[in-house]
């Protein structure tokens, strides 16, 4: 080093700073800080420095970060150690001093880009390596573009590693448990590899850009789902799951990462939109972006901006696959990362909306966003990014149609849908599930969504006239059916079951003319994929009824669980029709209700005190409700903080009417809150998850 420095080591303060900076879950050995906040190390010498003042006029400390320094995108900072610190930009400030050490105080900018940077102390014309730190994105500051005031918010959506994910239909959403792991060892540096190709793979070569959250965004997004970049998950049609995982057997983000990178960045098989959502929270998460995934039903993909979407049906009521491109989905998971957005007018700041799922976009990437969730309410859809395919998708008008034995199409009347439901998240601090729809619309008939609709319908036209029809923002317009008074239908049943019970129906069937009408119903149930794939017909069965003027008919049904519980698929869904034809006028009239099957079988029972490092056993009981063995019965269990990776436990068959205890030996290694997920699977049932939180006392 130059005269009278003598360099022997730094201590990065590495259980101090992480606490303070809120990473220690992360590491306890590495230094792992967040931007725009100080931290402390202290700079050890050999010899003793005298005139330490002279001294530190003549040394500097150097912070460089890059993925290739050699080749210029790198990036390298120096500024000198100073008695007092700028807290804004890069600064270093003199605590203390002794003979042999100077302890500093190291600011960094609110605005530095995210990475792993190497620090160097400069004296004269020597440099020596100090160590190496990680710099995320920082929620706890103000002048952070992700900064968020609320610190129970800060807790859900930066530090909590469980979550769960909502599947089910609109009446009835079903918690699915999720281990997001974003700070288990190892797992910040599989992110910034990540980001790292995200980038390559677009284009990017400045690391500045990773001073914005909305670059990481993009760039972590593209590396979800694209098989030709070699991202993290590989998609494919529902059901078809040969050399790989079912998405519905997946428990967490963890073990999808780590294989990603044992298998030199293969994508994984298989991932479906709630896999694809719960991996890029995972990974913003660990970044320092507070992320949280969302659940919204009957919501139409693919439409390629269209508002209108078309279903198309036989004459029995049995769904058809005429259109794969435009298809309503019961439901679909993305993602909501909160921040600044500095390239756009402040009103659009906060929640923006991030799709991973793959999208046939006629140009650009397949993902999605992030677009504004203000945007996307107030029909702002030429707002940055995608806001018009986020705002057709939970705005479509659904058409039903009727193909007939001549391939001639007829509209169903009474089967249109409206898609953008019961958009639903976690909620903060609890397993309770929150609606979020009014963030996305505003209520359904009110005058503000009839205004934000007029917006979207004179933003079409306006495209319309200045572009061709293949480049237009929307590409239609939906049309109302005129619809006949003469006849109703009314469908009901439970919005969800148990496994094992029958499905009882309620149909209402009204003649509001003055004649007496000669009708056929046609009842039916079908299982059906989370994206509206339908998977077989399993119940079918009909009716003739002469209904007499102004006559309300009820019918009551009971559909034997033992016709449906067969091939229910892994999101275990069920589509009831009825279908009404009018036999004068040829009229059809269409109702339709989704069901799920959701209820476990199997209870976890935990201890009611439990202390860290203490040996302990979980009981899960798994009930059988059927007239049949279940066969092959296999028990997964998971547990962050509580079980070493993942266990399986092979049952073999539980008997007809009887229930099976497993015991499970373990020893929690954290304290605080605890998840201990068991999730069941066997020929008969894909896939039944259930979880048990309790809280872990220190040692």
């Amino acid at each position: 080093m130059g005269q009278g420095l003598s360099f022997k080591k730094c201590d990065f303060k590495v259980p101090m700073n992480n606490s303070n900076h809120h990473t220690e879950e992360i590491s306890t050995e590495r230094l792992i800080v967040r931007r725009g906040q100080p931290f402390t190390i202290t700079v050890n010498f050999s010899a003793p420095v005298h005139n330490y003042l002279q001294q530190m006029k003549r040394t500097f400390l150097i912070a460089q970060t890059g993925r290739h320094p050699s080749k210029g995108d790198e990036i390298q900072t120096e500024f000198p150690i100073s008695s007092l610190g700028d807290q804004k930009q890069w600064s270093a400030a003199l605590e203390e001093q002794d003979l042999c050490s100077w302890t500093l105080t190291v600011n960094t900018p609110a605005n530095a880009p995210i990475g792993q940077y190497t620090l160097l102390l400069r004296a004269s014309q020597t440099s020596h390596d100090l160590g190496e730190f990680t710099l995320l994105f920082n929620p706890w500051c103000q002048d952070d573009e992700v900064f968020l005031p609320n610190e129970a918010q800060r807790q859900e959506y930066i530090l909590n590693q469980e979550g769960v994910i909502y599947w089910g239909t609109e009446n009835a959403a079903v918690a699915q448990p999720w281990d997001f792991s974003q700070f288990e060892q190892g797992i910040v540096d599989i992110c910034f590899t990540l980001l790292c190709m995200g980038e390559h793979h677009q284009g990017e070569k400045d690391p500045t850009q990773r001073r914005s959250p909305v670059h990481v965004c993009r760039a972590v997004a593209a590396m979800l789902n694209c098989n030709e970049l070699k991202g993290i998950l590989t998609e494919c049609e529902a059901g078809k799951y040969r050399n790989g995982t079912p998405p519905s057997k997946w428990l967490g983000s963890s073990p999808i990462l780590w294989q990603w990178m044992a298998s030199k960045r293969q994508p994984v098989r298989y991932g479906h939109c709630w896999v694809f959502a719960a991996v890029m929270c995972s990974v913003l998460r660990c970044l320092g972006i507070p992320t949280r995934v969302v659940t919204g039903f009957t919501w139409a993909h693919n439409t390629k901006s269209s508002l209108s979407v078309d279903e198309y049906y036989d004459e029995d009521g049995t769904l058809l696959t005429q259109d794969k491109r435009a298809r309503v989905w019961t439901f679909h998971v993305w993602n909501e990362c909160w921040m600044a957005r500095a390239d756009l007018p402040p009103q659009y700041s906060g929640w923006q909306a991030l799709d991973a799922t793959c999208q046939e976009k006629s140009e650009g990437r397949s993902f999605c966003g992030p677009a504004p969730v203000h945007a996307i309410k107030e029909g702002d859809t030429e707002v940055n990014y995608d806001v018009c395919y986020f705002f057709a998708a939970i705005n479509a008008k659904c058409q039903v149609w009727i193909q007939r034995a001549d391939d001639t199409l007829k509209p169903a009347f009474g089967g249109t849908k409206y898609t953008g439901n019961n958009i639903s998240t976690k909620s903060v601090g609890s397993e309770r599930c929150e609606d979020i729809t009014h963030n996305y619309k505003y209520p359904e008939g009110s005058l503000k969504e009839k205004g934000v609709l007029d917006k979207a319908y004179r933003s079409i036209r306006k495209l319309e006239t200045t572009t061709s029809s293949s480049s237009t923002l929307f590409s239609s317009i939906p049309i109302a059916l005129e619809e006949p008074v003469n006849l109703s239908l009314h469908l009901q049943s439970s919005s969800s079951l148990q496994p094992g019970q029958d499905i009882p129906l309620s149909i209402e069937m009204s003649n509001h003319s003055g004649e007496e009408k000669a009708t056929q119903l046609v009842v039916g149930v079908q299982s059906l994929h989370y994206n509206g794939v339908p998977i077989t017909q399993l119940w079918k069965e009909e009716f003739n009824f002469n209904l007499q003027s102004n006559e309300v008919h009820n019918l009551k049904i009971l559909v034997p669980y033992s016709w449906c519980g067969r091939e229910l698929g892994e999101t275990h869904l069920l589509r009831l029709t009825a279908v009404l034809r009018d036999e004068a006028s040829c009229y059809i009239y269409l109702a339709q209700e989704e069901i799920s099957v959701s209820d476990p079988l199997h209870t976890i029972e935990l201890p009611k005190t439990m202390v860290q490092y203490q040996p302990n056993t979980a009981r899960i009981s798994l009930l059988n409700p059927f007239p049949k063995p279940l066969e092959q019965c296999v028990v997964a269990v998971a547990g962050q903080g509580l079980i070493y990776r993942q266990r399986k436990y092979r049952l073999g068959s539980v008997q007809a009417k009887s229930t099976q205890e497993l015991q499970i030996p373990f020893t929690p290694i954290r304290a605080g809150p605890r998840r201990l997920t068991a999730q069941l699977t066997c020929p008969q049932l894909q896939s039944l998850k259930s979880y048990r939180t309790t809280d872990i006392a220190a040692a």
